[in-house]
């Protein structure tokens, strides 16, 4: 369920998760879960992969208990919202939310009445097409989907701490290649003023009740955003985890056989 996870990591223990790009397989999100993924976020901002592709995604990836989420596409409307909820997503990610007034209009897209304005339909994916009491379901999946809004641009970060506070938001997440372009540091990751915007994130969340989200590339950049309070972690993603194991395993062995060894 995906509420256990987003408490785990409010109360600030340590979430992690993974990200999906490449691999589109009924298979992946399972791979994920029985590696030790407590989430996995499918990505459709920078893939070309459509609905029925996404759908089949979460689809075998809910019955591991690891919630699946994905990723929407920059250019959001309510429509793509409401998709990714209805193929199954128990959750939404969208990128580089520059206000408060966008971060509100994504919790309202998302929250079925009274609370938001998210359009009704049930039987279908999401509820694992089980006939319901339909209230129940629209109360649980008020309770129980993910809101998590990409802090990517300066706007971003010079509101994140109204980001942070909207009701319905659960996790002020950083794009750190994109907040550094919109910085004009572009991929200075050890720079003074990216530093300081990733402890101005983490104190939004820790002030807001929210959480701070990041996917790490390396188990040292992880530890430095758990001591800097990041409790939501995508430990990398799919493509770049298989092509690392990959040459490591490739250059590993042409070293252990060379005539010199």
């Amino acid at each position: 369920m995906t509420l256990p996870v987003i408490e785990k990591a409010r109360a600030g223990d340590l979430v992690l998760g993974t990200f999906v790009f490449e691999f589109a397989t009924h298979g992946i999100g399972r791979l994920a879960a029985h590696a030790g993924a407590e989430f996995v976020l499918f990505d459709a901002e920078h893939t070309g992969w459509g609905w029925e592709t996404l759908g089949g995604l979460v689809a075998t990836t809910r019955p591991t208990g690891a919630p699946a989420w994905i990723r929407i596409p920059s250019a959001f409307d309510r429509t793509t919202v409401s998709r990714a909820l209805d193929v199954g997503a128990s959750g939404i990610m969208a990128p580089m939310v520059g206000s408060a007034e966008v971060a509100a209009q994504l919790v309202d897209w998302a929250t079925y009445p009274p609370d938001g304005s998210r359009g009704a339909a049930f039987g279908v994916a999401h509820d694992d097409y089980r006939a319901g009491d339909n209230v129940a379901t629209m109360r649980r999946a008020n309770s129980d989907n993910v809101v998590i809004c990409q802090i990517e641009t300066v706007a971003g970060l010079e509101a994140v701490e109204e980001i942070a506070a909207v009701p319905g938001v659960d996790v002020v997440w950083v794009g750190h290649f994109d907040l550094t372009n919109s910085m004009g540091i572009p991929g200075q990751f050890d720079h003074p003023d990216y530093l300081a915007a990733l402890d101005r994130v983490a104190k939004a969340a820790a002030d807001t009740g929210t959480i701070a989200g990041f996917m790490p590339t390396s188990v040292e950049q992880a530890t430095d955003l758990v001591a800097r309070g990041y409790s939501l972690l995508a430990y990398n993603g799919d493509l770049w985890l298989y092509q690392q194991a990959l040459a490591a395993g490739i250059t590993a062995i042409r070293s252990a056989t060379s005539s010199g060894s």
